[in-house]
């Protein structure tokens, strides 16, 4: 189920960013160490009181040549159609501005929970200057410093008592997969070409992101698939149609609630810097990840055209080796009929599960093959390794020393137990730890 989602919103220069990366915490700083992986700050996830959330910084949301005042009003729409809890953060030093009024009339109507957070409270005697925003009609008004973290708990645990603690039941037999990819790389064609290729519609149901329809179908072979349908999810209006990091934030509602992920590249533009972008949060999320080259009937072909496409992703998309590549036209029907069975092979791969002896037989082979780094004197010494989860599926490996423990070495490791069980469209995750 997708967590829950917090938006902030408000004018420029209240310190919404601040606030962002602060509830945010360490998570928006690590830097993936794989080639390719980029990072969007508009999108995180946070922790607060053990409930996982969303996080949103609409501020990051670039709207081009949009006046000062209709920039806010979208931003702020955008947050409303978005987030199950809004942050409206405004600021003590400048007081209430025209600007804070307008988002406060758009939040007022939009019926969502609003928390609103007067930044750059940075002493208590500044505490008298919030009393004024009482006058937003927005309800209590809560000191922060953003600079110094003052202030943002209180905001936190106002924001998790509007969370649903209703948990929607899985059943872990049906695979839930969405297809994700910039616009017009052909997703609404796959997704109608899919359905209709001699499968059984049971039903569309409502999901939990809004206006996401889940189509629920049964494949030839029997396997039950829910399909989020993230190309009935875009909005209406060049806002949204035509702001990319928008439709970043789109993507990744639909990674959380999906167990395999379909990357949709468009065969005849080629590959561009937005789709490694969403790409890249599906790995990280730990995905099972497909990659479907769309429209293969409209490239022009020569005897090793496929080949040289296919190597150009792999060169692209380093970090997403272990992903398989399927050659589809949602036109033709090429290539489709395998979709399914694919999905449920990646998701197999995903819930994967080595006995720790067979495991250890295949460290203890990769060692002989290549062993160990030193570091200053020191080798890193393995002492064993056992499977701690599945989607994706994750190594813990008992050292000496976790800092022994190179990347390059791990990535090897990753590599032969890759050669030995497959685990083809699954990331999988190699963590050292300290034997005590």
């Amino acid at each position: 189920m997708a967590n829950p989602t917090i938006a902030i919103v408000g004018r420029p220069n209240v310190g919404k960013s601040t606030i962002f990366n602060r509830i945010a915490g360490e998570r928006i700083s690590i830097v993936e160490d794989t080639p390719g992986v980029t990072r969007d700050r508009i999108y995180a996830t946070g922790e607060w009181l053990g409930r996982e959330f969303s996080i949103i910084d609409t501020g990051g949301i670039d709207l081009g040549d949009e006046p000062f005042m209709d920039q806010i009003k979208h931003q702020a729409e955008i947050a409303i159609e978005e987030a199950d809890v809004i942050v409206f953060v405004s600021s003590a030093k400048e007081g209430i501005t025209d600007a804070d009024e307008l988002v406060a009339r758009i939040l007022y109507k939009s019926n969502k929970p609003v928390i609103l957070a007067i930044n750059k409270v940075d002493n208590p005697e500044m505490r008298t200057d919030i009393y004024e925003f009482y006058g937003l009609g927005l309800g209590e008004p809560y000191p922060i410093s953003g600079s110094h973290g003052l202030g943002i708990g209180d905001v936190l645990d106002a924001a998790v008592k509007h969370f649903s603690t209703e948990q929607e039941e899985e059943d872990d037999s049906v695979i839930k997969f969405s297809l994700i990819g910039r616009p017009n790389v052909g997703k609404s064609s796959l997704i109608n070409a899919i359905l209709g290729e001699d499968r059984v519609i049971v039903s569309d149901i409502e999901g939990t992101t809004r206006d996401a329809i889940d189509t629920h179908f049964v494949s030839e072979s029997g396997q039950e698939f829910t399909m989020i349908d993230t190309a009935g999810m875009r909005k209406r209006g060049k806002v949204y149609e035509t702001t990319e990091k928008y439709s970043v934030m789109r993507a990744m509602r639909a990674i959380e609630r999906s167990d395999v992920v379909l990357m949709v590249l468009n065969a005849d533009e080629g590959i561009r810097e937005q789709d490694k972008r969403i790409a890249g949060y599906a790995h990280e999320e730990g995905r099972g990840i497909i990659i479907v080259v769309n429209k293969w009937d409209l490239v022009e072909k020569e005897t090793n055209t496929m080949r040289d496409f296919e190597e150009e992703i792999r060169d692209e998309f380093q970090y997403l080796d272990y992903a398989p590549i399927i050659f589809v036209s949602a036109k033709t029907k090429q290539r489709l009929n395998k979709l399914p069975e694919l999905i449920e092979e990646v998701s197999m791969n995903q819930n994967m599960r080595i006995p720790s002896a067979i495991l250890n037989d295949v460290i203890m082979d990769a060692v002989a093959i290549n062993p160990t780094p030193t570091d200053k004197g020191k080798r890193l010494k393995i002492f064993y390794g056992t499977q701690v989860a599945v989607k994706p599926p994750t190594f813990v490996i008992f050292v000496n020393e976790e800092e022994l423990m190179h990347f390059s070495y791990a990535r090897f490791l990753e590599n032969q137990i890759r050669k030995a069980f497959t685990f083809e469209g699954t990331p999988i995750r190699i963590i050292p730890r300290r034997r005590k």
